[in-house]
């Protein structure tokens, strides 16, 4: 089977917003040295760094910037907890190596890492925790430059699934949402029917998430190369979230994950299934880590 790399999330990084803000950086060049009471002339602006150094703070606080998504899952988890489709949740990012603690009714245990876009460094990074009756990657990405097509792909096939594989972490399912989905900066192909918005308490109305169901087991080229993959029902959190944010069958992909020898290299293909046909897949490729 040859690659077929289609897009495995519904929406994209529209080709007018690129546009939008490649014309807004180049103007913001142009008036950059014009700017502040810095008191440079223009030649003096650019030798000095102040406009590079700038942007790189500006890069910086805005990494750090976490306060809007965890208001985001909060909405989010208090809304299920009133309806009574959670029992409690907590954040635990200050102490543990994972951000939420979520028990479903029955006493069930997900434990919930959230991520940026998935498509940095900084999704390789995550523990799963022993007690977990389930482990989630809940992808809360604040950049509308940023391109979703690209990140998911990176994030579930290049990232993750070699993650899991060379370091032996269990992932059961991958969310992508955000409090940006849905809005002019990233339209959500979901809201074309305006009923399938589902509106929070705080009056913010939210399309659908995208799912992302993952192997029961994690894929090892001898003893395990195909492992199955989880039905939704059978990851709750999931399954909650579905059920309750206007999810129908075409939103849940399975993420098949399938391992083999070359050599001495362990290789992966990732393979893509909506409604139960395949419509994207990788080829194999190398899992390149350090020993």
């Amino acid at each position: 089977m040859t690659s077929t790399k289609n897009p495995i999330i519904p929406c994209e990084l529209r080709s007018e917003t690129k546009d939008r803000i490649a014309a807004y950086a180049e103007a913001l060049i142009q008036t950059a040295p014009s700017i502040g009471d810095h008191g440079l002339s223009e030649q003096d602006f650019w030798d000095s760094g102040l406009f590079r150094s700038a942007i790189e703070r500006l890069r910086g606080t805005q990494a750090a910037f976490t306060a809007d998504k965890r208001r985001f899952m909060e909405s989010i988890l208090d809304f299920l907890a009133q309806k009574g489709e959670i029992e409690r949740w907590t954040f635990a990012g200050n102490e543990e190596r994972h951000d939420y603690e979520i028990v479903l009714p029955g006493g069930w245990l997900s434990v919930v890492e959230t991520k940026g876009c998935l498509d940095g460094n900084n999704t390789n990074i995550f523990e799963r925790p022993p007690h977990a009756d389930e482990f989630v990657i809940w992808s809360l990405c604040q950049n509308p430059g940023s391109d979703p097509r690209h990140n998911a792909w990176s994030g579930i096939h290049t990232r993750l699934s070699a993650e899991e594989i060379h370091r032996g972490q269990k992932i059961d399912g991958v969310v992508i949402w955000d409090l940006i989905c849905g809005t002019v900066g990233r339209p959500c192909p979901k809201l074309a029917n305006p009923e399938r918005a589902t509106l929070l308490p705080n009056g913010r109305a939210v399309p659908p998430p995208c799912f992302y169901l993952f192997p029961r087991s994690i894929p090892n080229p001898r003893n395990n190369p195909n492992p199955a993959v989880w039905k939704l029902e059978e990851v709750r959190l999931l399954h909650t979230l579905w059920k309750n944010f206007q999810g129908l069958a075409q939103d849940i992909v399975q993420v098949q994950i399938e391992t083999r020898m070359e050599g001495a290299d362990v290789q992966r293909r990732t393979r893509f299934f909506r409604l139960g046909e395949e419509f994207s897949t990788s080829g194999w490729t190398a899992i390149r880590r350090a020993r």
